[in-house]
């Protein structure tokens, strides 16, 4: 039996108690969780894999490799009511054996009440028995933009981070088809 691990969530993110989750996850032979974690947190890697999220800025400092702490802002492209994100990462824990790689940040976009936006974005990267690697993300979204982001079908918040995951496998393996 193979158990696998699952995100750490606050308990304001919790799956279900906000207005909009997604969760993606992809399997695959061939790819590390070291392979994955590189392109995941060097966010100048991200626009060579992710056509959704772009102007990645470090307005504190640091950067472009995530860390534990770190302040960035971002934009996400191909969701209209959605603008720049600022970010803040939570949780930090790179791969190493036996241990699931973790990182999350909280991000929000301020404005009227009608376009407030809050999330929890995580991701679990994990090798796997048998040469594999699990990448797992999640995300809880909090507001009156979330839950219109819901209601859509298909819900294109599923769809980006889908995108955003196989890009991020195709990187890890060098580009190969995987």
């Amino acid at each position: 039996m193979t158990t696998q691990n699952a995100i750490n969530w606050p308990e304001k993110y919790l799956p279900g108690t906000g207005d909009n989750f997604v969760s993606n996850e992809v399997i695959v032979r061939g790819v590390t969780a070291a392979q994955a974690w590189r392109p995941l947190t060097d966010t100048s890697a991200w626009a060579s894999y992710n056509a959704n999220i772009t102007h990645v800025t470090f307005p504190e400092g640091g950067g472009p490799v995530l860390k534990d702490g770190v302040v960035f802002t971002f934009d996400p492209v191909g969701f209209p009511a959605v603008r720049t994100q600022h970010a803040r990462v939570v949780e930090f824990q790179a791969p190493s054996t036996g241990v699931p790689g973790r990182v999350s940040w909280v991000a929000d976009q301020d404005g009227p009440p009608e376009e407030r936006l809050e999330v929890l974005h995580a991701w679990l990267v994990e090798d796997l028995p048998g040469g594999r690697v699990r990448v797992l993300t999640q995300e809880t979204q909090i507001g009156p933009i979330a839950a219109e982001l819901a209601r859509q079908f298909p819900n294109p918040m599923l769809n980006g981070h889908q995108a955003w995951l196989d890009g991020l496998i195709r990187a890890a393996a060098g580009g190969a088809g995987v």
